[in-house]
């Protein structure tokens, strides 16, 4: 009888995550036959049809949702049993070069580092903060291990072809920084509504990273000021001079006299992700930086629930 396999679980989440068997190869550096045939047997090792076929390409089953739970999981466990074997033979020495766009840089990024040399001291990591795109050529050219990259609506359609790819999950959306005086700032979140006649302060990311205007899905807001960083605009929000859009990705990062709001919105589609990338061949420090975001992250979210 057909059993499961990493890589058949690997090419599963894969084409989930692309929603093609062809983007899935692309991404992989594989053939689509190869993918294919990955499909197949795991499916011949489940017992079940695992994606069906639509207008755009494909998408799981309910026995294919139900498989990739446990692929998440089980992948992840595969990798740490790795990495714990790696560092028991080399300790995780060495030096491992990072590269992250600034949102991510300001929170996320610093506090896997700070796991991961918590957990081998010997391992010296650096930071490049950095758009997408020069972070993509360091990547491919050997100077970087890792990148942090956001990608999606609005943003260029990088080659991630030969190069693994995997989404970070935060739980957080885009919401809106006001000023802690500020008539909302006593709600935890607000509808779309609340925000019609706002004041915004808007900016545009480095080359490459995500660009913030007012609310997307506002008809004619109400621009107060621009400014290029985002340490600018959080301080005129500070000042009270208008609202700001702000991923929630960077809401731990708001200064004093800022509270971070998440926003209802039924209209807004937002398709923008932040993922990690790295070699297919990723060496064990690459591998465990990857671990590191993926446990901050679930310990974000644990900090994230709301008391009992």
């Amino acid at each position: 009888m057909p059993e499961l396999t990493l890589t058949g679980l690997r090419v599963t989440l894969e084409v989930a995550q692309r929603g093609s068997f062809t983007a899935a190869a692309e991404a992989l550096g594989y053939t689509q036959s190869a993918v294919s045939r990955q499909i197949i047997a795991t499916e011949a090792a489940v017992g079940a049809p695992l994606f069906e076929r639509h207008a755009r390409g494909v998408r799981p089953t309910l026995s294919g949702e139900a498989l990739l739970r446990y692929a998440r999981r089980m992948i992840a466990d595969a990798e740490a049993v790795e990495l714990e074997i790696a560092g028991l033979r080399d300790r995780l020495a060495g030096r491992l070069a990072v590269g992250a766009y600034p949102t991510a840089a300001a929170v996320l990024v610093p506090r896997a580092i700070a796991r991961l040399q918590k957990a081998h001291p010997a391992l010296t990591v650096g930071l490049w903060e950095a758009g997408s795109p020069a972070q993509l050529r360091r990547l491919r050219a050997g100077r970087l291990e890792v990148a942090v990259v956001a990608i999606g609506e609005g943003l260029p359609d990088y080659d991630f072809t030969g190069l693994r790819v995997e989404v970070v999950r935060t739980g957080r959306g885009i919401g809106v920084a006001v000023h802690t005086a500020h008539s909302l700032a006593s709600r935890e979140e607000v509808h779309v509504d609340d925000l019609a006649q706002e004041a915004w302060i808007v900016g545009a990311g480095e080359e490459g990273g995500p660009r913030f205007g007012a609310w997307p899905t506002l008809e004619a807001p109400r621009v107060a000021y621009e400014a290029h960083s985002w340490q600018t605009r959080l301080g005129l929000v500070a000042a009270g001079l208008g609202v700001s859009v702000m991923p929630g990705l960077a809401a731990d990062t708001v200064p004093q006299g800022v509270k971070w709001l998440r926003v209802e919105d039924p209209a807004l589609v937002f398709k923008r992700e932040t993922v990690m990338v790295t070699a297919t061949d990723a060496s064990a420090r690459a591998r465990a930086m990857f671990q590191a975001m993926r446990d901050e992250v679930a310990g974000l979210a644990t900090e994230r629930q709301p008391p009992v």
